[in-house]
């Protein structure tokens, strides 16, 4: 997992360097006109989609949401797609459930995109365009490297399919913050050491930092046993606050933008109730620092970076293999 976390700044460096060919690919099978932009997914990926439907949604003016697998998989529901972009996530392209939902979306009248780890997956079949990642050769069952090259990927789509809110040298910075990031892990490690010997935790983001928040829980999970979950702020207040108590250990991600709105005013509720709050962001009194001017829709890159950092910490601070989790494997066959 580590070495796997090393190649991020590469891999994105390649993927970036990709881009405009990537919009070129992307453009020819956008519909016009364009309706929506349905996600598919599972795992890790789930994660992402929900990456994409913001950035896709807000780029394209078009609404843009997650289909359930369930409706195409269990129930077979016929649903009219002409007009829609489809945008289907599978790192190793060979989960069945993700293949059957392409095809029969496809065949309803969508326009397919695929994100792939590595070329001559079945997943490349029934695409129309694939946007590969060519991250090389994922050994780790947390998936950390495809993970950020799939946030990438699903930028370089939604650049493609309307306007974003970042510019080229935006992005094009992005490899080099995840290189700063990476060989600065001291933070990181005082938040592992923070939630200490604990069996759960909690992990806040709202807006785009929700994909964080989700993804950083999942990796916690995955690697050190914890029983971490991630929330948005405004749902964490609907009820499940009332599960906080005293040490109660609580990983807040953090923007310097309009996403950043009520998160003092949660954190300050979490601390009156006893909670250990731990901050990860750009403001300069962040526990765990975030670089500062980064836009609001490539911050959950450096966001995710973060919390893979964290999660193998704990996974080590309890003698944990983080490669190797309990009873998971690397390709998930659901159907």
């Amino acid at each position: 997992m580590a070495a796997e976390m090393a190649e991020q700044p590469a891999v994105l460096e390649r993927l970036v360097q990709r881009r405009a060919a990537v919009a070129a690919e992307v453009r020819a099978v956008v519909p016009h006109p364009l309706c929506g932009i349905t996600l598919v997914a599972r795992g890790s990926s789930d994660n992402a989609a929900l990456y994409g439907r913001y950035i896709l949604e807000m780029a394209s003016r078009r609404p843009a949401g997650l289909t359930a697998p369930s409706i195409h998989t269990l129930y077979r529901s016929p649903v009219e797609m002409d007009g829609y972009l489809v945008v289907a996530i599978s790192q190793s392209g060979r989960t069945p459930e993700i293949l059957t939902v392409l095809r029969r979306l496809r065949e309803q009248g969508a326009r397919t995109v695929a994100i792939v780890n590595g070329a001559g997956s079945p997943l490349d079949e029934e695409a129309e365009v694939t946007v590969h990642l060519d991250a090389g050769p994922e050994v780790a069952v947390p998936a950390t490297k495809t993970f950020t090259a799939t946030l990438v990927a699903l930028g370089l789509i939604a650049a493609a399919v309307g306007d974003v809110a970042w510019s080229d040298a935006d992005i094009a910075a992005l490899p080099g913050q995840v290189e700063r990031l990476l060989a600065d892990p001291v933070p990181s490690d005082r938040l592992a050491a923070a939630i200490g010997e604990g069996d759960r935790v909690l992990v806040t983001g709202r807006g785009l930092l929700l994909v964080a928040a989700l993804e950083t829980a999942l990796k916690i999970r995955e690697t050190a046993g914890i029983l971490a979950e991630g929330i948005s702020p405004a749902d964490l207040r609907h009820g499940p606050i009332a599960a906080v108590g005293p040490g109660f250990p609580v990983l807040s991600f953090r923007s310097a933008g309009v996403g950043d709105q009520d998160v003092p005013e949660l954190i300050e509720a979490l601390m009156r109730r006893g909670a250990g709050v731990q901050v990860i962001g750009p403001d300069r009194g962040a526990d765990c620092p975030l670089p500062s001017g980064v836009p609001a829709g490539l911050l959950p890159v450096l966001a995710v970076v973060r919390g893979q950092q964290v999660a193998a910490a704990l996974a080590r601070r309890r003698g944990l293999d983080p490669d190797n989790p309990a009873g998971l494997s690397k390709v998930t066959l659901t159907h």
